[in-house]
């Protein structure tokens, strides 16, 4: 095996939330896409949405990078992958460059990929050139490649936004302010990708601006070092899982679902809004997503409901995580009022709040072991039942939440990470719950992630 890999990357950051980060990647992603290069793309920290949109622009799966929930070791391997094949490697931050601990800019020095600041140039002129001095010389040691400007106006502002660079600053080009290239967003973030019948048009019209601002050229290449190769253990062979795939549960990480398959389970996919009965399977996974917004369809599908019942009452595990306990509650009622009958597993009822409830990352400890993930959601749930365990926030972000469990179901608002503990994810997965626990590797992900695992973390 190679110990070293080189591939052009640049880490896509700016000075603050909603500047536009996840627009401009995605205009680069399919940039180089519409020129022939085969392009990956990763996204810092914990999210959902993003993904779904930069897998839509690159043409490629789109994984998680975090020195706390993912791991230094884990990132390490998924950067070294996607180089052996990738002709460029395009990383979006989170929040602001230097924002929380550790920040996007700590992952682009650990690694040594170089950062491209967006600056939202919307009434800015000369004061574009200060913000990216800032950007760039703020950390001595950080690798910087230059600057893009996003929601530029006219040929004249992008002109003003680049002479004002000094220090050889290098201008990326400029993103346009034009409606047809933003991409719309709701209450936890973007609009998913399968609902915008208009994407391609629109991240082709956004790579067509950016093409037309200034010369594309490949940043410079990074030198990927070979990660500690550890297999997956065949603790979930021939175990067959149903999975819920539909508008309303829909956020599913990559790497989770990766695993399941490594660790020999059999995935099928069903949708809780149309299907009237569980694909043939010994467990099933309930993710999160919007049920908020289809409470009334699902509260609908009788047949379905009928047949996640009968699941639980076979004593067949069952992984429910935020919006996917919400559709095991009692009821759902959304903002406006609007009040649905679900599944009824667990007793309780939520209702859907106009601000944030949550925003935490998570360490769960549960009997089968430490698990990592985050919660971030808008509703309140009201219960009397008692949690096996509560979530831990790193790095004192709002949320210690509830894992609730009744038999072979556990749910929680938190969606965790399956990766940071495979054995763990195992079992809550597999039939036979103390086999599985008696065969579990480590209580933590701290063997992958000899650097990360005592980091503080930021906010997803």
């Amino acid at each position: 095996m190679n110990s070293h890999r080189q591939c052009p990357a640049v880490l896509i950051a700016a000075p603050a939330s909603g500047q536009g980060k996840t627009t401009v990647t995605a205009a680069l992603a399919r940039l180089h896409r519409n020129q022939g290069r085969k392009v990956r793309v990763f996204k810092c920290g914990p999210d959902f949405l993003d993904p779904m949109i930069l897998e839509r622009a690159s043409g490629a799966p789109v994984y998680q990078l975090d020195m706390w929930m993912v791991g230094e070791q884990e990132s390490r391997r998924l950067l070294w992958e996607a180089a052996g094949d990738a002709d460029l490697i395009l990383i979006e931050g989170v929040m602001g460059l230097f924002d929380g601990t550790p920040s996007s800019a700590d992952l682009a020095r650990h690694f040594g990929v170089p950062v491209l600041g967006v600056i939202d140039g919307t009434a800015m002129a000369q004061t574009f050139g200060a913000l990216a001095l800032g950007l760039a010389r703020y950390q001595p040691d950080l690798p910087f490649a230059g600057v893009l400007a996003n929601r530029v106006g006219t040929v004249r502002h992008a002109q003003l936004l680049e002479g004002s660079l000094t220090e050889g600053l290098r201008w990326y080009g400029a993103l346009s302010r034009e409606t047809g290239i933003e991409l719309p967003s709701r209450h936890l973030g973007l609009v998913q990708a399968s609902e915008l019948n208009d994407l391609d048009l629109r991240l082709d019209a956004a790579a067509d601006s950016l093409a037309s601002s200034c010369d594309v050229a490949l940043p410079p290449a990074v030198e990927f070092a070979a990660p500690e190769m550890i297999a997956a253990e065949p603790l979930l062979a021939g175990v067959r899982i149903a999975v819920a795939r539909d508008e309303a549960f829909a956020f599913t990480y990559g790497a989770s679902l990766d695993l399941l398959r490594a660790m020999g389970a059999e995935l099928s996919f069903f949708s809780p809004i149309r299907d009237t009965e569980l694909p043939q399977a010994d467990s099933l996974y309930l993710p999160g997503g919007y049920p908020e917004l289809h409470h009334v369809a699902l509260s609908q599908n009788t047949p379905m409901l009928t047949a996640i019942r009968a699941h639980h009452a076979a004593g067949k595990p069952l992984l429910a995580e935020c919006g996917g306990m919400l559709y095991l509650l009692d009821s759902l009622t959304d903002v406006e009022g609007t009040r649905a009958e679900l599944v009824g597993l667990l007793a309780g009822d939520a209702v859907m709040q106009k601000r944030l409830a949550a925003l935490a990352l998570q360490a769960v400890e549960l009997p089968e072991g430490l698990l990592r993930g985050h919660t971030y959601h808008h509703s309140l749930t009201s219960t009397e039942l008692e949690p096996i365990a509560r979530g831990l926030s790193p790095n004192g972000g709002r949320g210690a939440e509830a894992v609730y469990r009744e038999g072979r179901m556990t749910a929680s608002y938190v969606h965790f990470y399956f990766p940071s503990n495979p054995s763990a994810i195992a079992a809550l997965f597999v039939p036979d719950r103390e086999a599985a626990i008696a065969s579990r590797l480590a209580p933590t992900l701290d063997h992958l992630n000899p650097v990360g695992a005592g980091l503080p973390a930021k906010r997803p």
